[in-house]
């Protein structure tokens, strides 16, 4: 098998790998093992240092680094540099708060002196996503190897580039040989890579049939697993908004990374009252985006990430259309090179569509009108995903009820739905299980030992 690097802009071949063969599997795995019976023995303090250095690597190479995910995956190049900068983040964030979040718990018991000490699991399997090469990668990075943990990458198969250029900065920040290493390898090789004894647990970020695959193997060899996989995002809009903002916040929530995160804003509530009102504007905010080279700094939305993520968005639209929904602007393939997509809105959508049933992934709206709060919430919850949620209200009341009804893993009041270091980040119901990020993020990978002196 071959692993090809495709720029989506132009659908030319930038590079080409041969996939790892199982001897060379073998070898990393090995590698693996061998450094972690160091890795674990080091200080917070080592650690801590080395990953500094992950971080100043991340700044001073920004613009490189964010050009290969611009050619690699089409994200806007100034997106891509808002990326980098993230990673270089949440690097600090776990290089300046491992030791707290892993210090041993006291507890008063019957006993002389009982305490929880975390430690760490061993080598972690990531399995990762193409729509944040970086970030994804980092995100669970940074803090399980801070814990002491080695980490085994394998990156989706269209972004070779991005998890070589990530195994070397480990490498060139001091981390030992095998620390964190890439396997290029295909989705047919994580089986066996899963059920190999030297791996001892593993995440995963992507969409409900990998996580299903990954959690059904890993559960059969009693692995832990952490899974972060697709949503269907809620964006609520009640009387008391201020309309103008979440226009705006609708319009960047659901265009960010061409359309392509599964955080963002995919279904558009919004009361009867102002339902007119925010269309109109939306629509207007639609078409005034602009389309093109995700190299030039004054483009909105460039082109989707692979030919199979435009032509599958393309399926869910026209089997929408047909079952009854209304396309109120754009939502269609640009014709010429590229994967390009028209930013559009869908509305009127019955609910046995794809529009309604599952995730787009793409610069699509689809909007909902409802009569009051409580069918709002109905709504928003009645979905197989429980990712993100947002809600735009001045009512202190609304927002009260929302925080408490809505079956999500995080709620934003009044803002877009975004991951933050110092928060912990994950799903429920069919968007996966666990958290990242924060201090529930660290301990995911640990083993969480129970300690009682008599």
């Amino acid at each position: 098998m071959t692993l090809r690097s495709i720029n989506p802009a132009n659908e030319q071949i930038l590079e080409e790998y041969s996939e790892y063969n199982d001897a060379e599997i073998n070898q990393i795995l090995a590698r693996s093992v061998q450094a972690f019976a160091l890795q674990k023995c080091l200080s917070f303090d080592q650690r801590a240092d080395k990953m500094e250095a992950v971080a100043k690597i991340l700044d001073s190479g920004q613009d490189k680094f964010a050009r290969i995910l611009t050619m690699e995956m089409g994200k806007p190049y100034h997106a891509a540099q808002q990326e980098i900068g993230k990673c270089a983040w949440v690097c600090r964030y776990y290089a300046e708060n491992a030791r707290l979040f892993l210090a041993d718990q006291a507890v008063k018991t019957d006993s002389l002196r009982s305490f929880v000490r975390y430690q760490p699991l061993g080598p972690v399997l990531a399995v990762m996503p193409w729509n944040f090469p970086f970030w994804q990668v980092f995100r669970f990075a940074a803090p399980a190897l801070m814990a002491g943990n080695t980490a085994l990458l394998k990156h989706a198969s269209n972004v070779p580039q991005a998890a070589l250029a990530i195994e070397e900065i480990f490498k060139q920040a001091g981390f030992a040989d095998g620390v964190f290493q890439t396997l290029l390898i295909g989705a047919n090789k994580v089986e066996k890579i899963l059920t190999d004894n030297r791996v001892k647990a593993v995440t995963l970020t992507g969409s409900e049939k990998a996580g299903a695959s990954v959690a059904s193997t890993a559960g059969s060899q009693i692995k832990k697993t952490v899974l972060e996989l697709g949503g269907s995002d809620p964006f609520i809009v009640m009387p008391s908004a201020d309309l103008d903002d979440a226009v705006q916040k609708a319009t960047l929530g659901r265009i960010q990374n061409n359309g392509q995160s599964c955080i963002a804003a995919k279904r558009f509530i919004i009361h009867t009252a102002v339902y007119d009102k925010f269309r109109a504007a939306l629509k207007q905010k639609f078409e005034a985006l602009k389309v093109g080279d995700p190299m030039d700094n004054a483009t909105d939305i460039g082109p989707l990430a692979m030919a199979n993520i435009r032509d599958y968005l393309n399926r869910q639209i026209d089997d929408s259309l047909k079952k009854g929904a209304i396309r109120l602007t754009g939502a269609e393939s640009i014709a010429g090179p590229g994967y390009f997509f028209k930013p559009g809105i869908l509305e009127n959508i019955p609910w046995d569509t794809p529009a309604a049933q599952d995730e787009l992934f793409g610069p699509v709206a689809c909007l909902f009108s409802v009569k009051n709060f409580e069918e709002a919430i109905a709504l928003a919850n009645n979905t197989r995903f429980g990712l993100g949620s947002a809600i735009f209200t001045r009512d202190e009341n609304e927002m009260e009820q929302t925080i408490d009804l809505i079956e999500t893993g995080c709620i934003f009041v009044n803002n877009i739905v975004a991951s933050d270091p110092r928060l912990p980040f994950g799903g429920i119901k069919a968007s996966g299980y666990g958290r990242e990020l924060a201090a529930e993020g660290i301990r995911e990978f640990v083993n969480i030992k129970t300690v009682s002196i008599y």
